[in-house]
């Protein structure tokens, strides 16, 4: 994905500028690869791990071979479940569901709603649909708002989007608004609406602010997404990582609760609504995306 891309930057260089360095193992194989990637590290003398889980579920055993030997475990972006870890940095994601709602009730306070989550693996995707759905409650209790589907992918697949979404659109395209689990789902569902010529009519939102996600809102395809500063998350991780290192971690912003009977430190940074109207005091201001490349289509 794009977006793991500028974070292993990120976060490389931050360590560089501690005096550190980084191991990095991409696991594109799903969890049994990322197991083996964690043991060779294991084997490397590393002081400190720091993991974006595939599953959050499934890591705890190898974790704990982890925490056996005293080496901190740093959970980046998404919670390791089952295990006591060392720390958790990641963004409200609560937030990001409730930022996502709060644009759609704003520009559509009632009407017909799709809801299309993500990964079911991923407990980020949990905490982002308990904050949808903490909005819009009360519009569907007050009878503005009618969910007419919900739908959970088992992977952060552009693909798995395609075929469900397709799915659903095969029965019925009466939606005024649809909330994706992140832009590469929202890239799926955008597909399909040009396909049948509803491309701008169905309000469409994502997260994490990719360039095409911004290309899209520039054009007036994609309604809103969700930008999560990456460039805060991976310093902020960087640092709390060298300081459990030299053993003086930092204060944590609140605790996380990751079903290991312990509380985790949590590291917390907050995420912001992009639309048409703040892409330059945003991701431009920021350098995440340049202004040519967001309206490079707009320019032809």
């Amino acid at each position: 994905l794009e977006r793991w891309n500028k974070d292993i930057k990120i976060f490389s260089s931050e360590i560089a500028a501690l005096g550190g360095e980084v191991l990095f193992q991409l696991s594109a194989g799903g969890t049994e690869a990322q197991i083996t990637q964690i043991e060779y590290l294991l084997s490397k003398d590393i002081d400190a791990l720091v993991v974006i889980p595939n599953d959050s579920d499934l890591l705890s055993g190898v974790i704990q071979q982890v925490a056996e030997k005293q080496i901190p475990v740093i959970a980046y972006d998404r919670p390791i479940n089952g295990v006591p870890i060392d720390a958790y940095v990641s963004f409200d994601n609560k937030s990001v569901g409730m930022l996502m709602a709060k644009s759609l009730v704003t520009a559509c306070p009632q009407g017909n709603y799709l809801i299309i989550n993500g990964s079911r693996r991923d407990s980020n995707s949990y905490e982002v649909n308990r904050g949808i759905m903490s909005v819009l409650d009360p519009f569907v209790t007050g009878g503005k708002i009618e969910i007419k589907r919900q739908i959970w992918l088992d992977e952060w697949s552009f693909d798995e989007a395609l075929k469900k979404a397709g799915e659903v659109f095969a029965t019925s395209t009466d939606f005024d608004a649809i909330t994706c689990g992140n832009d590469q789902i929202a890239e799926a569902v955008l597909q399909l609406l040009a396909e049948r010529r509803l491309a701008g009519k169905i309000l469409v939102t994502g997260q994490d602010a990719d360039l095409s996600a911004c290309q899209h809102i520039a054009e007036g395809t994609q309604f809103m997404t969700v930008y999560k500063p990456i460039k805060s998350l991976a310093t902020r991780a960087a640092n709390v990582t060298m300081a459990l290192i030299k053993g003086n971690p930092e204060k944590p912003d609140d605790y996380f609760p990751n079903k290991s009977g312990k509380l985790v430190p949590f590291y917390c940074e907050q995420p912001f609504a992009i639309t048409k109207d703040n892409l330059e005091e945003t991701v431009i201001k920021d350098h995440f995306h340049t202004a040519q490349d967001i309206y490079r289509n707009l320019s032809k």
